[in-house]
This record gives structure tokens, C-alpha cells and sequence, in this order.
């Protein structure tokens, strides 16, 4: 890790537990029930962590064979649009792709918006993995359009299931933070 994606690392922890990180009752996308949310939208949406979250993502993603980045909407969006944008001025374009909950009944009938071209080796990206299924839901979208995954990125793991589904379906996941970590910096015990 460079000195840079350090200090980047440091001040996404910073923001995502000022931003992100709320106490009280919650039902996760996932249907399960928590004490804690992370709203990861309240950091990727925010200028400065659009960048610190794209430079962490871009200087992972840059080494493999991923030629465009996405996942998911709504979680995925703001970090697939941010890294595209940065990446070019970066010198190594990732274009970005969304993958819809479901297909588009109107116009061109697209389930996956962006212009993503079949073969085409992509990252998935994700704010927050719980059980992993809006990843393994974004897979199977990219999957039929017939582009190989290169992995999975995602901002925070829950550490409740996701990294092992995604893995029984041949995919490997890479997260910047893991929930534990965040909960222990804010004084807050997990369930």
C-alpha cells in the first residue's frame, strides 16, 4: 500500500464513521434486523469521499484485468460514475455500467445501462455487503451479457455471510473496511 492510498485509507475510515455509521434499530436490505446502519450513500455521494473511495478502488482495480466497473443500483452508482470520471484523468479509463433490479420495460429494454459490451472483463463494486446478494444479482446480469468478473469491491463487509456466498459462486471479494473495525472506533458493540 502506498504512503498515499494510506492516508486516503485513514481519512475514508474518518469520514465513513463521521458520515456513514448510525446507531438505533434498522432492517437491512438483506431482511435482517440490526443495530447499527451504514448508509455508505452519505460518503460516496460526498465530494471528498467520491474521491478518496475512487483512488482506494482505482488503485486496487488497476492491476487486474477489469476494463469497466459497476454493480448494482443504487449502491454501486455513485462509485462506478466517480472512478470513471477519475480514472481517466488518471490515465487508465474504467467506464462505468449500471445494473438494474430489473429490466428496463420501455426504450432500448436494457437491464444493464452504460454500454457495456459483451467480453468485456469487469469489477463489481458495492457500498456495503451483508449476505452478498446484490452482488451475486449484478454477477448474473453481467454474467448473461457473457463479461468474465475479475472480483468484487465493495467500501465495507459485514462480515455476515457475503464474502463466503460470493465465494461459492467463484468470486472474490475486496473490501476497504470491515464493520467490526468501524463499530470498534465509534464505541459501538456489535449484537
Amino acid at each position: 500500500m502506498t504512503t498515499q492510498s494510506k492516508s486516503s485509507r485513514d481519512e475514508l475510515f474518518q469520514l465513513l464513521l463521521d458520515r456513514s455509521l448510525f446507531k438505533g434499530n434498522f432492517v437491512l436490505a438483506s431482511g435482517r434486523a440490526s443495530t447499527f446502519y451504514l448508509d455508505v450513500r452519505r460518503t460516496s455521494l460526498d465530494p471528498r469521499g467520491a474521491v478518496l473511495i475512487s483512488r482506494l478502488l482505482f488503485d486496487s482495480i488497476r492491476a487486474t484485468a477489469a476494463r469497466a466497473t459497476g454493480g448494482l443500483t443504487l449502491g454501486a452508482d455513485p462509485m462506478a460514475c466517480a472512478l470513471a470520471a477519475l480514472s481517466s484523468e488518471w490515465g487508465h479509463p474504467l467506464p462505468a455500467f449500471l445494473v438494474r433490479k430489473k429490466t428496463k420495460e420501455h426504450g432500448t429494454g436494457n437491464r444493464i445501462e452504460g454500454g457495456l459490451e459483451p467480453g468485456t472483463p469487469v469489477a463489481l463494486l458495492e457500498d456495503v455487503v451483508t449476505s452478498g446478494s446484490s452482488a451475486l444479482e449484478a454477477a448474473a446480469a453481467v454474467r448473461e451479457l457473457g463479461c468474465p468478473i475479475v472480483g468484487v469491491w465493495a467500501v465495507v463487509d459485514r462480515e455476515q455471510g457475503g464474502r463466503e456466498a460470493l465465494a461459492a459462486e467463484g468470486l472474490e471479494l475486496h473490501s476497504m473496511f470491515k464493520a467490526a473495525d468501524l463499530l470498534k472506533a465509534a464505541g459501538i458493540t456489535a449484537p
